[in-house]
């Protein structure tokens, strides 16, 4: 199934929400690029955490983005970061160490800016790899990535659904604390654009969130 133009997808949402699986499948259902945001912000973690221990200056976060050269590389429908060159290993992404970390760090605005205009790229990418459209998922996509996007969706769950789903994938993060600090940090809070989509998966399987979404899309 492919749109008749390129179009462009945002999907937000809190930890364990429900984004990747649901992007994954609607991106498969209309041959649209992939691009998991989160990625982006926990590639950055991982390789300040291992430059931070050798580093000896007084601004570690100028003078650390400032070395950082942000490619991307394609696997299947899915956009992979790389940082300097290598993509990183997800086992590595996905440390104890980055979920304690990573929305600290995704609160800073220079950080977040140096990824938004690399994020807003992808466009083209999706574009010159032959690619329907593109579909992103975060927490600031439809708020302040694309604003414009074609359709927006805000995924949520209830915080016991949630957290389960989190144990399931092997994480031991908190899922209020991480909400709490997405939602109040001043640069581009987790919130739900005023002309978004909100989606209560709550209750609903994978297959149904997906075929709600598909819906919208085609109608």
């Amino acid at each position: 199934m492919k749109p008749k133009k390129f179009v462009l997808i945002a999907v937000d949402g809190g930890a364990a929400s429900g984004k990747s699986t649901t992007s994954r499948a609607v991106a498969e259902r209309f041959h649209l690029l992939h691009v998991d945001t989160g990625i982006h912000y926990r590639a950055l973690t991982l390789l300040f955490l291992n430059w931070r221990r050798k580093y000896v200056g007084e601004n570690p976060i100028a003078d650390f983005l400032g070395q950082i050269k942000i490619e991307t590389s394609l696997s299947g429908q899915s956009a992979l970061v790389k940082i300097n060159g290598s993509v990183p290993d997800d086992e590595d992404l996905r440390s104890p160490e980055v979920n304690a970390m990573v929305s600290h760090l995704a609160a800073m605005p220079n950080l977040r800016e140096l990824l938004k205009g690399y994020q807003r790229g992808l466009t083209e990418f999706a574009r010159e790899n032959g690619f329907a459209g593109l579909i992103m998922e975060g927490r600031d996509i439809g708020t302040v990535i694309f604003p414009d996007a074609d359709f927006k969706f805000f995924l949520q769950a209830d915080e016991k659904t949630r957290a389960k789903r989190r144990a399931d994938e092997g994480f031991q993060d908190s899922i209020a604390k991480r909400d709490k600090i997405d939602s109040n940090r001043k640069t581009a809070p987790l919130a739900c654009a005023d002309d978004a989509e909100r989606i209560d998966n709550s209750n609903l399987t994978a297959d149904e969130v997906v075929d709600k979404i598909c819906a919208i899309i085609e109608g």
